[in-house]
Order: structure tokens, then sequence, then C-alpha cells
């Protein structure tokens, strides 16, 4: 017989816990059971702040018929709870409410079951969303966000929806030549097998077996060429050709590693540069970030309540039109250039060589000859100005200039700004850090806190929802790390 720890000699030296069957007197009430800098003192005080009813949370009012229902305020502080503790999932919530201490506390020890807090949830995306701008308010209030600068980026998140249920144009083609390579493998191999019986001879076994795998190989991929042509018609129909079958919602998307991608979602953010605080996230299908970059910064701007804004972000954002509505807006961004020419990789010299004189509207060459506007015109909506001169056919470089009769330089009506954000760029070269420094630490902490399969929730609006939280707690988290609970606390009673 193994002897007790707690009983015998062996636990001499250190500390010893109560024995199970020991009688105590617990605490009188549970608040004992929570100290005073406790974060979930933070969260109640918090909700207990907001004006329920005029964020749009459905159940303030009680119904005048039928079973007494939950008011919502502690179904939102159970779900604050759970995605500043990463537990996300509603049935995890359900067991976190029936034993853990902090969660009894917070919602006065009420016990709802997963099909309500997740219907909590799903039913009040909107007014999440709010509570998740309520309390960026709360920080510009208390002077975390006093600095009206930020740095935009994107993130794509996976989505419930693997890469087997979503088809492109693309995976099609792939998909479909894969099959068509194995078919005339089987058929090979049958022909093989019919080889090796000689004529008047029975078969063996073995072959017998192998001939009809192969054969049932061939129906089944027969019946996958006839589904995925029926899959082909619904994607080709799609507005972007392309259809995920999990969650709709969702897309194929590019990410930063050669040759790799994920189905899921992009996430904007736009992130103070001083504290390290979301001021503003949205989620989105789309893969790319070219045409975010208003839209998100004119969003950071609303919320910090400022008159002018500075914005910083990568080249993924580049695009002149976007530029032109920041500036419009007093958004003051500054982003690098792509290099996309075509001459400078083929060695010759790119439109950056050519140095433009806004004075008397003209280029000067590298080999200092003036490029004079000759006419205008329209493309895909923008307004375009040509430029070019005549002594391109006797200049000596020439060769390293173009292949044609002259060098042709276009311009957009408006590229003065885009000049104006790469001038910036140019006079403060650690901007880039400082968005990178900015921005993607809080990308890889909701990362870090959502696990290995990040949203939980399909279609958009749900994902939008669950997002709203992530980042509601990752704001939070980042408040109590810099204040400490009990200032926060004071600052939301003020």
């Amino acid at each position: 017989m193994i002897p007790l720890l707690n009983r015998g000699g062996m636990m001499k030296g250190f500390v010893r816990g109560a024995d199970r069957q020991q009688t105590t007197l617990l605490p009188e009430c549970l608040d004992d059971w929570v100290d005073e800098s406790n974060p979930v003192r933070a969260v109640d005080v918090f909700v207990d702040a907001l004006e329920l009813r005029d964020l749009g949370f459905d159940g303030v009012d009680p119904a005048a018929t039928g079973r007494p229902a939950y008011h919502p305020s502690p179904m939102l502080k159970l779900y604050i709870y759970g995605y500043l503790n990463r537990v996300q999932s509603s049935r995890r919530l359900e067991r976190e409410a029936g034993r853990n201490l902090e969660v009894m506390w917070l919602t006065g020890r009420l016990v709802p079951d997963h099909k309500t807090i997740a219907d909590f949830r799903k039913d009040n995306g909107p007014a999440i969303k709010r509570v998740c701008a309520q309390f960026v308010a709360l920080c510009r209030k208390m002077g975390l966000l006093a600095k009206a600068s930020v740095a935009i980026d994107g993130s794509k998140f996976k989505a419930v929806n693997s890469r087997d249920n979503n088809f492109t144009k693309g995976k099609m083609e792939r998909r479909l030549a894969q099959i068509e390579q194995s078919v005339a493998r089987y058929l090979s191999q049958l022909d093989t097998a019919d080889r090796q019986t000689a004529a008047g001879e029975v078969a063996s076994e073995e072959l017998v077996a192998r001939t009809t795998r192969l054969k049932e190989k061939l129906i089944k991929l027969e019946e996958e060429v006839k589904r995925l042509k029926a899959i082909e018609k619904v994607m080709l129909a799609a507005p972007d050709q392309q259809v995920s079958f999990t969650d709709p919602d969702s897309r194929s998307m590019a990410t930063s590693g050669r040759g790799s991608g994920m189905v899921g979602y992009n996430v904007q953010a736009a992130v103070d540069t001083t504290n390290h605080l979301i001021v503003a996230h949205e989620v989105t299908n789309v893969g790319t970030d070219k045409s975010h970059l208003a839209n998100m910064a004119n969003q950071a701007k609303a919320a910090l309540e400022a008159e002018n804004l500075e914005a910083f972000a990568d080249r993924g954002y580049f695009k002149g039109e976007e530029i032109l509505a920041c500036e419009q807006a007093g958004i003051t961004v500054t982003l690098p250039k792509p290099q996309t020419s075509e001459a400078k990789s083929e060695g010759r010299f790119g439109k950056q060589d050519f140095r433009y004189v806004a004075e008397e509207d003209i280029y000067i060459c590298p080999a200092g000859e003036k490029l004079s506007h000759h006419f205008t015109n329209e493309e895909n909506g923008l307004v375009l100005r040509r430029y070019w001169t005549n002594a391109c056919r006797t200049c000596a470089l020439k060769a390293q200039c173009t292949k044609g009769p002259q060098r042709r330089i276009t311009r957009w009506e408006h590229e003065y700004v885009v000049d104006a954000a790469q001038a910036r760029l140019d006079k403060n070269p650690d901007a880039m850090r400082t968005r990178r420094e900015t921005v993607e630490h809080p990308f890889g902490t909701l990362k870090m806190r959502m696990g290995a399969t990040h949203f939980l929730m399909k279609t958009l609006p749900k994902v939008a929802t669950e997002m709203a939280l992530h980042v509601l707690a990752y704001n939070l988290t980042r408040v109590m790390n810099i204040l400490g609970i009990k200032p926060l606390l004071a600052a939301i009673r003020a």
C-alpha cells in the first residue's frame, strides 16, 4: 500500500495542502474570494457603466409573459471574461460558469446553458461592436490616445473552412488535371494487367482483385469529375469566381509565405503609435489591402476625434486614389511606393530616374533633356498627362532608356500627393520601423490568444462580432498593463 503524501514523513520540508475531509469555514460572501486588484472587477465595472439599451442589446426590458430571460449585462460580462482568458467556446463558458469562482462572482452564480450563451453572441453582433468602440472612447477620455498617430495594416485570419471546401478557378484546373493524370495511370495499369494473362488462361485471384480495385477507382474518379463540374458552374457564376462551402463568406487569400495561403478573412486594424491600442478595426473578405487605406484612416480619425491624423502604412496600401482621399480628409499618410517598373527590372532607367519640375510642368531625363507635356487622356477613371521629347533619337543614353523611338512618361493629375507621401518617407526613414513595431505585434498577440483555429463562427457578420470581442479583450488587457487595475476602475467610475 502506497502511503498518503500528506500524512507520511515524505512531506516534511514542503508546503502542505489541507486535508480534503477536514471541515472548514469558507468566507461568508463570494466577494471575499475576489481580490481588489483582480481584472474581473474591471470587467464588472466597465459593463455596469454601459447603457446597454442605447447600445442596442436585446432583452434589456423583461418580457411580459413566458419564462424570465437572462439580462444582457451578466451575459456580456461572461463573454468579455471568456475572451480575456482565451475561453471563446460557449460550451467551455458554460463549464466555467459552474466551477470558476471569478465567473461566479461576475455573473452572480448564474449558469446559463451553452445554447443561451451562443445565441447572445449571435443575436447582439452590432451592439457588441459598439461596446468595443465605447472602450476606445474611454481610452481617449483617459488620455491614452492623446497623439493622433496610427499605423495601419491587415492580417489574414483562418475561417471555419478547409482548403478542400474552397474552390477557385486555378484550384479547379489543378484538381481536374490531377484526376486526368490519375485516370491515365490507372488505365495503363489495367493494360499491364491484361498483358500478364496469356490467351486462354484464367487470371489469378490476385490479378482479378487488382483489376477490380482499379476499376472501382476509375468509377470514383468519374463521379468526382461530375461533382467538380457541378461545383465549377456555381463557382463561375459567383462575382469573384470563388466559392466556399463551410463558410460561404470566407475567401482563399495569399499569405506572406511563398506558395502558401489560407481560406479566411483579411482583418484591418489602425493601431495607436504611442500605447499600441487598436483604435479601429474591420473584418473583410477582400484579400488585398489596396482599397482599405482611406476607410481605416477615416475610422481611426473619427475614433480619436482628431482634426488631423498621421497614418503609416506599408507598400501594400499604395494606391493613388486612396492617398488622395486621405489628403482631402486631413490625413497625412506615409508609405513607400512599390517598384513595379518593367524598365528598371530590365536594366533601363525607371520613372524615378526622371525629375519632375512643378514650376515648368516638365520632366528632366538622366541625359538632362526636358520632357514637356503633349496631351492628356483618361484611363480607368484617372486623368493622365503624357510627357516626352524628340531628342531621344540622337541621345547617347537611348539604349539605357527605351526600346521605342522616344521615352514617354505618364503623370497622374494628382500625383503630387504620391510625391508628398514619398518625400515624408525620405525625411523620416524610421517610419516603416515604427509602423512594423506598432501594428504587427497586436496581430501576433491576437492570433496567439485565438489559438490554432482563429475564428469559431461562420459568415462575415458573425466573424466581425467575434473579432470585436477579441479586440476589446486585447485593449482591456493593454490598458490594465499600462495603468493597473485600480486606476482603471477609478477612471471608469469617474
